[in-house]
């Protein structure tokens, strides 16, 4: 189960950074681009996966709304979210990490530093499942 490829969803109103993402990803994990939130809750019927890149500043639903609608659902609460955003302010980022997100990067990127945090998430969640089944 530890070598399975994982599903990364990148959630995001701009197609080029959901190019930027699926191209930057696309070597070592299993990426989906999603353009709404509303679409997101759509996919998520049908696929679980492992992380979600999720955008701030999108028309009809903000990444809030999502990330509240995700942690508030019992069959997706515990899928990592990290914020990937413009917003840069320290409000903003502490909102979104107070409403769960794991992880808050702001854009632009670096692709280097977004590759290792995605790594370094990964790495724990899965860490978190296997003492978690442990416990039980």
């Amino acid at each position: 189960m530890e070598n399975e490829i994982k599903k990364i969803v990148m959630v995001d109103d701009n197609i080029t950074n959901l190019m930027i993402a699926r191209n930057l990803l696309a070597d070592k994990y299993d990426v989906f681009t999603i353009a709404s939130g509303k679409k997101l809750f759509q996919f998520l019927e049908k696929v679980r996966p492992d992380l979600i890149l999720l955008d701030i500043e999108m028309p009809e639903m903000d990444g809030y709304e999502v990330i509240e609608i995700l942690k508030n659902s019992e069959s997706n609460a515990d899928i990592p979210v990290i914020f990937l955003t413009a917003t840069v302010d320290p409000e903003s980022e502490v909102k979104g990490m107070s409403m769960g997100a794991i992880d808050y990067i702001t854009k632009p990127f670096s692709q280097q530093l977004l590759l290792k945090r995605i790594e370094v998430h990964l790495f724990f969640e899965s860490h978190k499942k296997e003492a978690a089944k442990r416990v039980l």
